[in-house]
Order: C-alpha cells, then structure tokens, then sequence
C-alpha cells in the first residue's frame, strides 16, 4: 500500500485559498510596474519548484508576457545551500535586451541562488530583472537578496507544497506545509 504524503505534514502553514490571493496580489503589483515600461515582459521560471507559481501567476496577469524556464540550484538534494550557482538548463535567448524579466522562484532561501542570477542575466543583456519569490526565508539568508516581489514571509521551517519539495515528493500539495522533521532528518 502507497503511503499517503499528508501524512508527512506537520502543520498547514499558508492554506490554499491565501496562496491564490497572495497571487494575485502579486500579479496586480507586476502590472502595475510593468505599465509604463516599453519592454515586452518575460518571466523566467526557476525549475522545478516554480512551475505551479508561475503557471498560477501568468494567468493573473493583464500584461502580456512571454514566459521561459533556467534549472538552477545551490540545493541539489540536499536540505543545506552549498553556495555554488549551478547552472543546468541556460537561457537560450539572444533577444534579452528586449525584455523586462521577472525571475519566478518558488522559495528565496539562502539568497545565494538569485544573488548571482540577477548579475548573471544583466550581464547577458537583460534590460532589467526583478525577482517574484511565493516565499521568502530570511532567518536563512546567507547574503544580502531581497526579492522586489513576495509572497509570504515565512519560519525557518522545512516547507513543502504548491511546487516545493523534498527529494521531488510533495509538489503536488495545493498548500503550503511544514513536512515533519523525521521525514528528512
């Protein structure tokens, strides 16, 4: 018999009907600077945790946006940043220059990920990039990031749900939950 994964929760800690409020929020404030921008928007998706994200946001939007993906990391299955930016699925856009770019990222951790993406994308010729976090994690925050976007706020708790995961189990949850500590420690 399959085990059920909420059996795995702890606690529910942003239930679902605040994640799409959250969203749409955050659509309304993307539009809202967005408007007097002449540039095409583009968001970028940071695989795999912000697929559910993203797709969610996209649909709130009114600006018309193009949307493309990075699989980046500084976790790899690991529950602790290593601190290296590793790049497995690059950009592979010439036309950078033409776009305002949101990165799309599910949780903002240690910050060392986007810390070095941002810098990464403006050197590539990016107009100018902006970051969307649904959660922010600041009691884990190894550098200086602050997203120009947020969801939430959230403890230093191991999350899961809405796109998060441990070892690529629990994404499918429609909320946000803390996964007991017995599961991962």
């Amino acid at each position: 018999m399959k085990k059920n994964i909420k059996d795995d929760v702890k606690k529910v800690l942003i239930t679902e009907d605040e994640i799409k409020e959250a969203v749409r929020r955050l659509a309304r404030e993307i539009d809202e600077d967005q408007k007097n921008s002449e540039k095409e928007l583009l968001l970028l998706g940071i695989l795999k945790g912000s697929v559910v994200f993203m797709g969610d946001l996209m649909k709130e939007l009114q600006t018309p946006v193009q949307i493309d993906f990075m699989k980046v990391s500084s976790y790899g299955a690991s529950t602790v940043s290593s601190g290296e930016l590793k790049i497995t699925l690059d950009l592979l856009r010439e036309d950078l220059p033409d776009y305002d770019v949101v990165i799309v990222e599910d949780i903002i951790d240690s910050g060392n990920t986007l810390s070095k993406l941002v810098p990464y994308l403006r050197g590539r010729g990016a107009n100018n990039v902006r970051t969307c976090a649904l959660l922010d994690k600041p009691a884990r925050r190894k550098v200086p990031f602050a997203p120009d976007y947020t969801g939430f706020t959230v403890p230093d708790e191991f999350v899961i749900g809405y796109g998060l995961d441990y070892n690529e189990r629990y994404r499918e949850l429609p909320y946000i939950g803390v996964l007991k500590e017995e599961v991962y420690g």
